[in-house]
């Protein structure tokens, strides 16, 4: 009886230590880092063609929007972000950059 107790409680113990990291909870929004404890955005804002700057637009677009507006405020702002994106592609590119 002493024994199926102890495994009891080694497999309770271990089900309560990896439950508790898998749901740890990632401080920032999406298209954030934390850098000293202050989520900074990440993106490169030197698009070098449409389909980069479509993508990297509507994945900060969607960050800014569901920050301010959830996830109503994603999808809009990922709309926004990726027409933005494409436009400012196109134009780097045609730039030569």
């Amino acid at each position: 009886m002493g024994t199926s107790i102890k495994i009891f409680a080694v497999a309770a113990l271990l089900v309560a230590a990896t439950s508790s990291g898998a749901f740890a909870r990632y401080p920032c929004a999406p298209g954030y880092a934390v850098h000293r404890g202050i989520c900074y955005p990440i993106g490169v804002h030197n698009y070098s063609n449409p389909v980069s700057g479509a993508v990297t637009g509507e994945a900060q677009g969607a960050a800014q929007g569901y920050g301010s507006a959830g996830p109503v405020g994603a999808v809009v702002g990922g709309a926004l972000g990726t027409a933005s994106g494409t436009l400012t592609g196109t134009a780097n590119m045609l730039q030569g950059r």
